[in-house]
């Protein structure tokens, strides 16, 4: 019997440790969920050199090469100059590339090392598992956007400057989003790095080098011009330049909801293969 409780060690014991299997965070586990977004965050900056500022390099060659072989004698695309029309192409390209190589890996890495328990084992729910993965992928999207955007500033100077923030912010964020729901998609099926790279080389390159980041789709035939309609990168690389130069080649607002509603079938499709446990419970 303990005198000050009046509570035998039994009892007390009962008070303190529920019966397993009841459910003691009837909420959101947030310190949990903050603690897995701060990891992710951490594994990518142990390596920026490689996560955030050779994007920005490699941006700014491209910009480089494609405005010197095509920009010449003042070529304009909707009424820009061509190296202004390009580079806000290239800063969403490589925030969506980078968002898709971050939340790909997460998963995928703790598979092949056999951590994947961290992942699954500790108290929080499949959508903050979720929310901290994609939420991990945009954070470094957004580092790379920025790299990537005082990179292109030096070469293109004030033509570079956004003139419609809130496009830039909600299509660069849609984008990124978009791109970490199918990183997380990828690193759930991939079984080794081959895979995940199968999918960067031939799923995510294609559909970001074929959706109007060199070239306005309005200058191609009917047929390819339904089919990049038909890309949901065209849209996000569309309302992204348009917060740049004020011209799009689609209306923001289909772009938006075709982003919105993209976003939204990834999402349930993350959290259902997140529930089923399918390639990452054994």
């Amino acid at each position: 019997m303990d005198n000050e409780t009046g509570l035998s060690s039994p009892a007390r014991a009962t008070q303190r440790f529920p019966e397993p299997g009841v459910r003691t965070i009837r909420s959101v586990n947030w310190s949990g969920t903050r603690a897995l977004l701060i990891k992710e965050i951490r594994r990518f900056m142990k390596v920026q050199t490689q996560a955030v500022w050779a994007p920005a390099l490699s941006a700014m060659l491209l910009l480089v090469v494609f405005t010197v072989a095509l920009g010449r004698s003042g070529r304009e695309v909707m009424g820009v100059p061509f190296a202004a029309f390009i580079a806000p192409g290239l800063i969403i390209m490589a925030m969506m590339q980078n968002s898709f190589a971050n939340a790909s890996f997460s998963l995928l890495v703790g598979k092949i090392q056999g951590t994947i328990v961290d992942y699954l084992m500790p108290p929080i729910s499949e959508g903050e598992l979720l929310f901290a993965l994609v939420a991990g992928s945009v954070v470094r999207a957004l580092m790379v956007g920025v790299a990537v955007w005082v990179a292109v500033l030096l070469f293109v100077g004030g033509e570079a400057v956004p003139t419609h923030v809130w496009a830039v912010a909600v299509f660069g964020l849609l984008g990124s989003t978009m791109l970490g729901f199918m990183g997380v998609i990828a690193s759930i099926w991939a079984e080794k790095f081959d895979h995940a790279a199968a999918v960067t080389n031939f799923v995510i390159a294609p559909l970001a080098l074929l959706s109007g980041t060199f070239y306005s789709v309005e200058a191609l035939s009917p047929v390819f011009r339904a089919i990049s309609h038909a890309n949901p990168f065209f849209y996000a690389i569309s309302g992204f330049r348009y917060g740049f130069i004020g011209v799009a080649d689609s209306p923001l607002a289909i772009g938006v909801a075709v982003l919105v509603g993209v976003n939204l079938l990834l999402w349930g499709t993350c959290l259902a293969l997140l529930r089923s446990g399918w390639r990452l419970k054994a």
